[in-house]
Formats: structure tokens, sequence, C-alpha cells
């Protein structure tokens, strides 16, 4: 009988014990999660690490569920081979420098970026300029002389298509060459499919330029948003009772499709329902597009402030009215989905 008390007494203390490892495995991960800080770097030369990296290169714009999928295969490997993580990406974009004319508009802007990749827990994230130097690196020459010899990387990771160097002379293949000689690993994520579609940025921004809101968040993994600074604007809402906050957005910043959304609004950490316009109030006879925001529930000044709007459905196109009292009608209805919209 001894005995038998005895052997509880001991299955007692190791279920005790296992519970407070739990706990404090818990507590350490909620610690990395609050205090962690992505470290960001412009130069190479400003980076010094004793471990060596896994990384992944690419333009990473709008961080969608592709991105993703590398992001998350990149923290596994080095968490399991005891390597800091990195993605490698340009700003300016390329094409800004191949094409200056180009009006080439970008899903995120490098703050949206950094934040982003600093959400999925990578340790460092190199912005490299996209200059002349650069840009004449054949593909051997930037393994060679940034992979390896700056960054010590031992495991990189890159996506289904991708290519680099000059003339697109850097590829899979040649990877897999190098990797033998220079002792590193090389791996190649296969496409992320939605709906039989590989998610791309490309389909993203094409998505929300025909107002498929849903679709292009789908495919993100979150809601699409824009940011920007409360201006004044010629307060023509006010008059029918529908009074807009105007959002001075990024120039670089795509824009969905002209038309009316319903969207979800930050202002001061907090959220509210929205009816968001992007276009140039042709009923009024306005010609420069806008970004108008009607927040549901809220009546404060919030000139000047920086506000944030995530696109959650497509209302309808931009509407020439016959007259404000039709354009009102409009809005009463618009306002109507809204609030049975479930956020």
């Amino acid at each position: 009988m001894q005995q038998f008390s005895n052997n509880n007494s001991v299955k007692q203390a190791i279920l005790l014990l296992y519970y407070y490892i739990v706990i404090l495995l818990h507590y350490f991960y909620i610690c990395s999660q609050i205090f962690f800080v992505l470290k960001v770097f412009k130069n190479f030369t400003d980076y010094s690490s004793q471990k060596p990296l896994a990384l992944s290169l690419g333009m990473f714009d709008g961080v969608h569920l592709g991105h993703k999928s590398i992001i998350d295969e990149l923290i596994k490997v080095g968490t399991k081979n005891n390597l800091e993580t990195a993605i490698l990406t340009f700003w300016p974009h390329p094409r800004f420098v191949f094409n200056p004319n180009e009006d080439l508009k970008l899903l995120n802007t490098v703050d949206e970026k950094k934040e982003l990749i600093e959400k999925y827990g990578v340790d460092h994230l190199f912005l490299k300029e996209f200059d002349d130097e650069f840009r004449n690196l054949t593909g051997e020459e930037f393994v060679r002389q940034i992979l390896i010899d700056k960054l010590n990387v031992k495991y990189l990771i890159i996506g289904y298509d991708h290519s680099f160097g000059k003339n697109k002379s850097g590829n899979f293949e040649l990877l897999q060459k190098l990797s033998q000689e220079l002792d590193f690993v090389v791996e190649q994520m296969e496409a992320i499919n939605i709906h039989e579609n590989n998610i791309s940025s490309t389909k993203v921004r094409n998505a929300l330029l025909t107002g498929n809101i849903k679709e292009a968040n789908e495919m993100l993994g979150y809601s699409y948003s824009v940011s920007g600074t409360v201006v004044h604007g010629k307060k023509i809402g006010r008059t029918i009772g529908y009074p807009t906050a105007n959002i001075d957005t990024e120039s670089i910043k795509l824009l969905p499709k002209k038309g009316a959304y319903i969207v979800e609004t930050e202002v001061k950490g907090q959220q509210y329902k929205g009816m968001l316009s992007i276009g140039t109030n042709p009923t009024v006879n306005g010609e420069k597009l806008t970004v108008e925001v009607y927040i549901l529930d809220f009546d404060d000044d919030i000139y000047d402030e920086k506000i944030t709007v995530r696109f959650r459905d497509f209302l309808h196109d931009e509407i020439k009215f016959e007259g404000l009292e039709k354009l009102i009608e409009r809005l009463d209805e618009d306002k109507r989905l809204t609030q049975a919209f479930q956020f």
C-alpha cells in the first residue's frame, strides 16, 4: 500500500513539473513575440553576426500567402539548423530603375513591408538600393560576393519562378551548381494556389484594380490597407450629412479601382466601420482623384491625424448622379449595407 502511495506521489510530481515547464515555455514564447524587433539594414557593411543565415530574396511586394509560405519555411529551417533568418529585397523596386517612366504602383510602402515581415518573425531585413553597381552583378557574382562573402548564407530559399542577376543570369539551376562548391543548401518553393490559380503580386494588383477585394484579401492573407494623413477637402460631405475624412496617401501605393467600398477604419488605435470612396466626385464636377472615408458613429476632429483603412468589400463603381438628392439616397443604402456587414 505504501508503495502504491509513493508511486502516485511521483506521478503527481512529474505531472506538476510538466505543467510548470509548459507554462514557462509559453511565457518565454509570449515574451519573444512582445520584445522581438526586426533588424533592418540598408548596407551590407552595417551587418555583422556570429551566426550564419537562412535567407530568401525577392521583392516580396504585398507579402502575400506565397511569400508567407517562404517565410514559414525560412523560420522552420533556421530553428532546426541554428541559423538566423533574413529577407533580402530591394528599394526602390528594380522596375523603377529599368523603366523610370513606368507608372508602377506597389502593394506595400516600405514601412508596411517592414511591419509585415517583422510580424511573421524574420530576424533581419536587407533593403538594398538597386544601384548601377548592384544591377551589373551577374547571378554568380551576386552569390559569391554578396550571399557568401558578405552575408554568410548557409541555406537559401527562393520562389518557384525567381531569377536574379544581370540579364536574369541567376536561377535555381545555377544555385544548385554553386551550392556544392560554396557549401550552402538551396531550396525552391512550389507555388501556392488558391482556386487552382498561383498566387502572385501581379494577380493581387489585378484583383484590386477590378474591385475584387475579397479575392485580393484571400491571396494576401489579410485585408488590403491604405494609410495616410487626414487633410482638408471641399467639405461637401458635411453639408449632406456625410462628412468624410480625406486621406493623403503615398503616391507609390496602389489604390483599388474607382468606386465605393466597405472598410474598417483605424483611428488612434480604435476600429470603426466606414464607407470609402475612391474617385473624382463627378456628381459635383470634381476633377482631382480623392480617397475619402465616412466613418460610422464618429464625429471627432482628426485633421493631420494618420489613419488606416482596410478594405473589406466592394459596394459599387463610381457613379455620376443627377443631383445631390440621388447621391444621398445611394449613400443611405451604402450605409445600410455597411452597418449590416459582418466584420
